[in-house]
């Protein structure tokens, strides 16, 4: 039986990481926030040169277990300065209809801005019907021309959504980048706890453009099984039909049984299923499989590995603002401490 059964929202420090500004190839902030505070409970912590921080509780001799989370959050980055004092930005995995009137802070000094459009009295009927692309909406820094913003802002720096952690209805929570500050709030809970396997933690670099991190992650860990955390997609909308919810809110944690770089390995997709009926926790597959995860890139290197993952429906993923349930974050750190404390990868690995 899980030893966590007390574990509260509290405990996970998810409000901290959410808030902290993280876009990808950013990540230090909260890199050096985890490190602070798993260092104390691991026999190992060290970064890499990509930057991926890794934590581990060392025990010689077993098989060695990688859990992995990515750091950064999807964002945007300044490519110009206008002469009007206004910013242009690139950006990926962000849909240009949640942008406008969103508040971001720039650059290492977080200089606060408002991302603006063609106000609607000024639109025509197929403005007000079409999306606004990208290459439409700039950053309003209150700057009166090019030479005042270049004061504050500079080419390259990085643009961070400012959306605020807190909690939602009943048993839900909003805030940003829950993909995938959730992965890296459930490696910090289970690092609290004794298992016996040779256990890394593996907080990833720049998984949102094109999972470059996790490129290293098996040339310094060498599992034999990864386990992937994230926040995953919730469709769970009324007009949604059958395998379109993808995963719904409430319904507890998500198994992956395959996406676009990985299909699980069946003995350890059914003993997480196994795990969490044993022990009595809810649990949802996730229907979609669109999209990569860390996991597709480390099971296939080296001599490669199993691999499997465990998510959390999020609504609004990838916006500056999304929705999840508290019992679903619990109920994932349950399954993952469930399979663990059970030594279930022993099964998987045939030892």
């Amino acid at each position: 039986m899980s030893r966590l059964k007390e574990v509260t929202l509290n405990d996970t420090f998810l409000k901290e990481l959410s808030e902290l500004h993280g876009v990808s190839g950013n990540e230090g902030a909260v890199r050096r926030f985890i490190r602070e505070k798993v260092t104390p409970l691991c026999d190992e912590v060290f970064t890499d040169t990509m930057g991926n921080l890794y934590a581990r509780r060392k025990k010689e001799g077993a098989p060695v277990i990688a859990l992995t989370a990515h750091m950064d959050e999807v964002g945007m980055m300044i490519r110009k300065i206008r002469d009007d004092g206004e910013l242009e930005y690139a950006c990926t995995g962000l849909d240009p209809r949640v942008m406008p009137g969103r508040r971001v802070a720039i650059g290492k000094d977080a200089v606060p801005g408002v991302i603006g459009t063609k106000p609607i009295h000024l639109q025509s009927d197929e403005d007000y019907e079409a999306s606004v692309p990208h290459k439409e909406l700039t950053i309003d820094i209150g700057a009166r021309d090019k030479d005042d913003a270049e004061k504050y802002v500079k080419i390259g720096d990085y643009a961070c959504f400012t959306t605020r952690f807190e909690e939602l209805g009943e048993g839900l929570f909003t805030g940003k980048a829950l993909d995938d500050r959730v992965g890296c709030a459930v490696l910090m809970a289970l690092l609290k706890q004794e298992y016996d396997c040779d256990l890394y933690a593996a907080f990833t670099v720049q998984e949102e453009v094109g999972l470059r991190g996790a490129n290293l992650v098996a040339d310094h860990v060498r599992p034999d099984l990864v386990l992937n955390f994230e926040g995953t997609t919730a469709n769970d909308m009324p007009q949604a039909k059958g395998h379109e919810t993808v995963t719904s809110v409430g319904k507890g944690p998500a198994i992956t049984f395959m996406d676009r770089g990985t299909i699980v390995d069946v003995r350890l997709f059914d003993a997480l299923r196994e795990t969490a009926r044993v022990h009595e926790i809810p649990f949802q597959l996730r229907k979609g499989t669109n999209g990569r995860t860390d996991m597709g890139r480390i099971h296939t290197d080296l001599g490669g590995c199993r691999a499997g993952g465990i998510s959390l429906p999020c609504r609004y993923i990838h916006s500056a603002q999304s929705v999840a349930s508290w019992e679903d974050m619990k109920n994932m750190i349950l399954l993952a401490d469930a399979f663990l404390l059970d030594k279930k990868y022993c099964e998987v690995l045939g030892k």
